[in-house]
C-alpha cells in the first residue's frame, strides 16, 4: 500500500482518488518525521477546495505542530497518545450562525466532514496517515488553543507518516446490506 503510494509520488504520478479511498486506514502510530510544508499547504488546500452547503465555507482549521501543545491535545483527547505522537495535529472547527438545511440538518458538521475527507485522501495520496479524532473535551481543546467561545471544534485530525507499514483493513458491509434501489423495502 504504502510502497505503492510511495512509487506513484517517485515517479510523478497522481494516484487515483478511488485508490485513495481503498487505502485510507485510521493511523494511530506514527513516525517521528516532520510533514514537508508544501505537502501540509496540499492537504489544507483540498479542504479550502471542498464544497459546503450555500458556499458558507463555515470550517476553519489550528494546525498544531509544537510538541507541548499537541501533549495537551492529547490529555484533551482522552490521553490518546497518537494525537501527541503525530507531528501535525490540525482542530478542524467551525465559525457557525448554526445554519440548518431544508432538510433539518445543521451545515457545518456536514460541511466540515466534507473538508476533512478531503485532507484525509489528499494525506493518504501523499503517503501520510490520519485518523478522524472525535472522543476530546472540547473546552479543553478551546483552551489549550485559545479558541473563542463562538468557534465549535468538531474533530482533531492528526497527520503523519504511518509508524506500521500497513495500518489494519477494517470490515466493511457489501453494497447489498447498505443500499437500497427505489425505496426501503
Amino acid at each position: 500500500m504504502l510502497g505503492t503510494i510511495l512509487t506513484s509520488l517517485k515517479l510523478g504520478v497522481a494516484m487515483d482518488v478511488f485508490e485513495a479511498i481503498k487505502q485510507r486506514r485510521s493511523v494511530r502510530s506514527y513516525k517521528d518525521k516532520p510533514i514537508a510544508e508544501k505537502d501540509l499547504m496540499r492537504i489544507l488546500e483540498a479542504a479550502r477546495l471542498a464544497p459546503s452547503a450555500k458556499n458558507f465555507q463555515e470550517w476553519r482549521f489550528v494546525v498544531v505542530k509544537d510538541k507541548r501543545i499537541r501533549e495537551k491535545l492529547s490529555e484533551a483527547a482522552k490521553g490518546q497518545r497518537s494525537v501527541a505522537q503525530a507531528p501535525v495535529v490540525i482542530a478542524c472547527c467551525a465559525k457557525t450562525d448554526n445554519h440548518v438545511m431544508t432538510c433539518g440538518q445543521l451545515c457545518y458538521p456536514i460541511d466540515l466532514a466534507i473538508a476533512i475527507d478531503h485532507m484525509i485522501l489528499e494525506a493518504t495520496e501523499l503517503g501520510i496517515g490520519s485518523c478522524w479524532i472525535g472522543a476530546f473535551y472540547e473546552d479543553r481543546v478551546k483552551e489549550v488553543l485559545n479558541i473563542p467561545e463562538a468557534i465549535r471544534v468538531v474533530e482533531l485530525l492528526p497527520l503523519g507518516y504511518p509508524a506500521d507499514k500497513k495500518p489494519v483493513e477494517k470490515p466493511r458491509l457489501s453494497l447489498k446490506e447498505i443500499v437500497k434501489y427505489e425505496k426501503w423495502s
